[in-house]
């Protein structure tokens, strides 16, 4: 892991700061970008959200979609929690932790936009970071490249109607159009143009000319991630400073889901009697989320200070300290699969 992948808590806690002390320095500079909206698209977001996500899909290769058969087992497994499970299990904890168990300390008219940024969260599996989690629990590469490739696929068409499905659950009305226009703008568009861009590339000058555009652009999408956070807490700030405690309570849904789903997968992956080397990759994709895209819709969505927003930046706060965790976990466990490992 490099140096932001390692320390992503510590650089979101300093956006925190840095955000929420702009947006009491320069009130009407932060007011100018939010005002800056193409149908409730906040343009600049919008640009750094593609410096964000289009380098991460380039590391996607699609191809390897033709070696989803050699794990069906592990695919399977991977496919019923992130798209079967995660997203209603999210769900459910968002509605009793936001609605009841902490609704006292919540404010009221604020809790819909709660429940929707977590449903966003949950919505999309990871991307990118995966490929992180996979290599330090000793996944197999060629089954992480196929999963990710085959939920993104898979993505592409039901983002969209889980996350309307799940938020008409929740009594929160579904501005259809900014969400399909979200899903245009921030998987559709960006899939296509970075796998052209890598095909262009791998044509080229092959996977060294491919590794250095993305040692290129990774400083750019970093720096995007970073800059979209310090936007969002400025226009945050006033409720953070007056709600400190919201962030911890959004956590901890965010938080129980993520063991949640990794124990669902990794406990089917033991008894299908799939390899620890599938098993682990299947139980932490199960349980990331592609917290850019969540980020960037609920933005669309719901607004720059809305609660959904800020229940996605709570999401990229914990994913690195957690998954860690159940990286740790993973590894740990790896003798349960040994007869299994010997068999493949």
């Amino acid at each position: 892991m490099g140096p932001f992948a390692r320390y992503l808590s510590l650089w979101v806690a300093l956006c925190i700061v840095a955000g929420i002390a702009l947006g009491h320095a320069f009130p009407a500079a932060f007011q100018m970008l939010a005002a800056l909206e193409v149908q409730r698209i906040n343009l600049p977001v919008a640009v750094l959200v593609w410096l964000m996500i289009v380098p991460m899909l380039m590391k996607v290769d699609f191809a390897q979609l033709a070696g989803v058969r050699r794990q069906v087992r592990g695919i399977g497994i991977t496919l019923l929690v992130n798209w079967a499970i995660k997203p209603f299990s999210m769900a459910l904890l968002g509605w009793l932790f936001v609605r009841h168990v902490f609704a006292a300390w919540l404010p009221a008219d604020q809790q819909d936009g709660y429940i929707a940024g977590l449903i966003l969260l949950a919505a999309a599996p990871c991307t990118a970071m995966v490929f992180v989690w996979s290599r330090l629990c000793g996944g197999e590469p060629n089954f992480t490249l196929a999963q990710v490739a085959l939920n993104d696929s898979i993505m592409v068409v039901a983002f969209a109607p889980i996350v309307a499905l799940l938020l008409g659950v929740a009594s929160i009305a579904v501005p259809w159009g900014t969400l399909l226009l979200s899903v245009l703008l921030y998987i559709v568009v960006p899939v296509v143009l970075a796998q052209l861009w890598r095909r262009r590339l791998l044509r080229a000058g092959g996977q060294g000319a491919l590794d250095a555009a993305m040692r290129w652009l990774d400083p750019w999408s970093t720096g995007a991630l970073l800059a979209t956070l310090v936007l969002l807490f400025g226009f945050q700030g006033k409720a953070i400073v007056a709600q400190p405690l919201v962030i911890l309570l959004l956590a901890v849904p965010i938080v129980l889901q993520v063991y949640f789903n990794a124990g669902i997968a990794y406990g089917l992956s033991r008894w299908a009697r799939v390899p620890h080397c599938v098993a682990g990759p299947s139980a932490l994709i199960g349980a990331s989320n592609f917290f850019e895209l969540a980020v960037a819709t609920a933005i669309s969505i719901f607004g720059l200070r809305s609660g959904a927003a800020l229940a996605t930046v709570v999401g990229v706060l914990v994913e690195v300290p957690v998954m860690l965790s159940v990286v740790h976990l993973v590894r740990r466990t790896a003798p349960w699969f040994a007869h299994e490992s010997s068999r493949t």
